[in-house]
């Protein structure tokens, strides 16, 4: 089985990962031991998974699998953008995260409420080789918090095409559909070409 070393200690993040990628042992960075704070100052969500992908490959030597992902609101200029996890704080709760940006959206109305998540995953190969790929999941940015499955900002993005937000979403048909699950679905055909 082939081991992948995840440069992320976000538990929701590793167990979506985990759950998409089976047939791969995917390593957390706690469960590698390694305590690492890798600085994300790249400006595109593809920069900031190689800057951390590359940094924990040097480290270990193994294959390294980062990424980076966020929410992006169009009448916002595309804000949160790569600052999501930053957005108003690291420490701040994904609730009052949500709650600003449905304030800030007041006013906004239908096809302007328009938004996607975004998630670019980068492997760094033993080798050096380098490969990044790029999903998104679009929608609408919802006028009220909904549903307790997913996380972060999955209560807020409402795809019209279900009638319900992200977080509304069983985890098996979110993974399906979301972002992160197309970025690793791209990864995992690539990797299944060279087990």
């Amino acid at each position: 089985m082939k081991k992948i070393i995840l440069a992320s200690n976000n538990k929701d993040k590793i167990k979506e990962v985990k759950e998409i990628l089976k047939g791969y042992e995917v390593i957390s960075l706690k469960e590698a031991g390694i305590d690492a704070d890798v600085e994300e100052n790249g400006i595109t969500f593809e920069e900031n998974a190689l800057i951390k992908a590359r940094a924990i490959a040097k480290l270990t030597g193994e294959l390294t699998m980062a990424d980076d992902s966020g929410l992006e609101i169009d009448a916002l200029n595309k804000e949160p953008g790569i600052h999501s996890a930053r957005y108003m704080g690291h420490d701040t709760s994904y609730d009052i995260k949500n709650r600003a940006l449905l304030d800030r959206l007041k006013g906004v109305e239908g096809n302007d409420r328009s938004g996607r998540f975004v998630c670019a995953i980068a492997v760094v190969f033993p080798d050096g080789r380098e490969m990044v790929k790029r999903g998104t999941m679009e929608g609408l940015i919802a006028k009220e918090i909904k549903g307790n499955n997913g996380f972060g900002y999955d209560p807020i993005v409402y795809l019209p095409e279900y009638g319900m937000t992200s977080a509304e979403l069983s985890p098996e048909e979110k993974n399906k559909i979301s972002h992160r699950g197309k970025a690793l679905a791209m990864i995992k055909e690539e990797l299944d070409l060279i087990k």
